[in-house]
């Protein structure tokens, strides 16, 4: 029998206590009055979470656009909630930690999971260094990558760990890579309340492992399907989370109708003399060659029509242009932009924003 939305499991505990649903409401009121910002954060979701209405509105992180609000069915967040635990055999009475800001969907959905699945879960505020008990054990925890980079020393608290909103570093990779907790990048969206798909980025050679053949596909979730439109964008299918076909502005090269190959955004493709440039792709090439962040885009060119160009988050525009020679021609910047400080929200970079700055668009 599926769970319903606005059932919480028996065993559900935040913070080391049981509540029940009426116990929430109260908790939830607490923390609105009386807790910290990222408190007040889980609070605005409870009282949402458990209001009559069958969805919630929420906000998006606006990467390659204004932020704007999606209207979410509850009951798809629970099926989503479903699937991450029958994948990771999340069992009530699990622990779990929570370290990501409530204000976006990654961090509503750990609550959602917790409620429905019986898990306990300890509350900590978002960090870049997440501060939790060091002596408790942890069956399943999302973070970002800066996240996982600080808690390296740590990471025997954990069992299994998922990556997401950016892309992790190759260093971040490499430093994971004989831990024997069980470490996935995630692949998803607001509109699919969060992951559908994760890649493995530990343990390859594990029995039992099927992440093992390619290390940079992404693997669904039971029940979801995707295909690809005529742009070579992702489409994600499951009727668990959607009566419609999602469309999404992902390029991506299909191995399967559960496997595929991220390449990069549709929005951020660049056409430079004909020639179509990923700057993900471009990106990914020159990690841990600058030390500073840093990402792909383009202008107009008389000549090409596009040229690449890099932003770099300094007060000069002073790297050594070198680097670039690992580049093919036609990837090379053209010109380099410093910028003080770029937008970010969650780690995600926010490329139109920086780009009207610059005046690029």
């Amino acid at each position: 029998m599926i769970p319903s939305y606005n059932k919480v499991h028996l065993k559900f505990k935040l913070n080391g206590v049981n509540y029940n649903q009426d116990d929430i409401k109260e908790v939830a009121y607490s923390f609105i009055k009386e807790g910290l910002p990222y408190e007040q954060a889980v609070g605005d979701f409870l009282i949402d979470w458990l209001d009559s209405k069958s969805f919630i509105k929420v906000k998006s992180t606006g990467t390659t656009g204004k932020p704007k609000l999606i209207k979410l069915d509850k009951q798809a967040m629970v099926n989503s909630s479903i699937f991450t635990g029958n994948f990771f055999n999340l069992a009530p009475g699990d622990k779990a930690l929570h370290c990501l800001p409530a204000n976006f969907i990654a961090g509503k959905m750990m609550l959602v999971r917790a409620m429905i699945l019986g898990l306990e879960i300890d509350l900590i505020e978002p960090s870049a260094h997440p501060v939790f008990n060091s002596k408790r054990a942890y069956d399943f925890c999302a973070m970002l990558p800066i996240q996982l980079q600080n808690s390296i020393d740590k990471i025997g608290n954990f069992k299994n760990i998922i990556v997401g909103s950016v892309k992790a570093s190759n260093e971040l990779i490499d430093a994971i890579k004989d831990f024997p907790v069980n470490i996935f990048e995630s692949f998803g969206m607001t509109e699919t309340a969060t992951h559908i798909a994760l890649k493995a980025l530990n343990n390859f050679n594990k029995e039992g492992n099927d992440f093992s053949q390619d290390k940079s596909v992404f693997k669904t979730l039971p029940d979801i399907f995707v295909s690809q439109d005529e742009r070579g964008c992702l489409v994600i299918k499951s009727p668990h989370l959607s009566k419609h076909p999602i469309v999404t502005n992902d390029i991506v090269k299909l191995y399967s109708d559960t496997e595929f190959e991220w390449l990069g955004r549709f929005d951020n493709v660049i056409n430079s003399g004909g020639v179509k440039i990923f700057p993900e792709s471009v990106e990914e090439k020159l990690y841990g060659k600058i030390d500073c962040k840093f990402f792909i885009a383009s202008e107009k060119d008389k000549k090409l029509g596009e040229r690449v160009i890099i932003i770099v988050e300094k007060e000069f525009a002073d790297i050594d242009t070198s680097i670039f020679n690992i580049l093919d021609k036609y990837e090379r910047p053209k010109h380099i932009y410093a910028v003080k400080k770029f937008d970010v929200i969650s780690e995600k970079i926010q490329r139109n924003k920086i780009l009207k700055k610059i005046g690029v668009i």
